[in-house]
């Protein structure tokens, strides 16, 4: 009975890795039909030699980086006064973090246009609302992260301590909880850093030269360098999930051997 539900396992193992991996081999193999009645990689050098590529995806992760920084400035303290003060403030923080997955993306844009782009305030053009759109859908993932990272730890405790040792409100949401709550905030920023990059309405309707519509306006005009894009794109996140993956397992390490920081 034993032996039967392990092979019943394992055939579902074998399925489910294949369901993954079958397209994904099936999209290399014809990236590297490129050449005429050969196989290289004729369409990643393609890729690679247009400067657009760079352009954009350099511009997306400048993106990227800015929306980490001002998401963890905004959500951080805020979480951390709601764990300390407001505890039931945290159903309602809860409620609009979900908000995203309710309202679609194409809403929100035309929400940001119709309000920001006409007099008293036009920012339609400015990269503060690019960022404030991109803070918004990925807000689930920043907030779910930094909140995992302060229930696991004692904040009512390590404030307690840190205010009888005589340190200040800034000093102990940076010296204190943040380093407790590293590993969270590592989490949530490379997931806030892939969701941007990837992103394709919001750049594309604020008409911003962003890494995912370029994407789009490439699978729209050839044919195998959108296949090069697609495994370069998921190599790119593979990488990502390594380094998240690396850093929890460092901090991991550092909190059984250390304990509290």
């Amino acid at each position: 009975m034993k032996k039967r539900s392990s092979l019943v396992a394992w055939l579902f193992i074998i399925l489910g890795t294949s369901y993954f991996l079958l397209p994904l081999i099936a999209t290399f193999l014809f990236s590297l039909r490129a050449k005429k009645d050969s196989l290289g990689f004729t369409a990643y050098q393609r890729v690679f030699a247009d400067s657009s590529f760079y352009e954009t995806f350099l511009f997306s992760a400048l993106m990227a980086l800015l929306t980490i920084i001002a998401s963890l400035l905004l959500l951080v303290p805020t979480v951390y006064w709601a764990y300390l003060r407001h505890p039931r403030l945290h159903r309602l923080i809860e409620l609009v973090s979900l908000m995203p997955f309710v309202i679609p993306p194409i809403v929100l844009v035309f929400g940001l246009i119709k309000s920001y782009s006409r007099p008293p305030v036009i920012l339609v053009q400015s990269r503060g609302l690019l960022i404030a759109g991109y803070m918004v859908l990925t807000l689930p993932y920043m907030y779910r992260a930094i909140d995992a990272g302060l229930r696991a730890t004692n904040v009512k405790t390590l404030t307690e301590a840190a205010q009888s040792l005589g340190a200040g409100w800034p000093r102990i949401i940076w010296q204190v909880i943040v380093p407790n709550v590293r590993g969270a905030l590592v989490n949530g920023a490379f997931l806030t850093f892939a969701t941007v990059l990837g992103e394709l309405t919001l750049a594309q309707y604020l008409a911003w030269p962003a890494f995912g519509p370029y994407l789009a306006r490439i699978s729209q005009n050839k044919a195998y360098e959108p296949a090069a894009l697609t495994i370069i794109s998921f190599a790119l996140t593979w990488v990502i999930f390594g380094i998240v993956l690396l850093v929890n397992s460092k901090d991991q390490q550092q909190t059984q051997f250390g304990g509290t920081h």
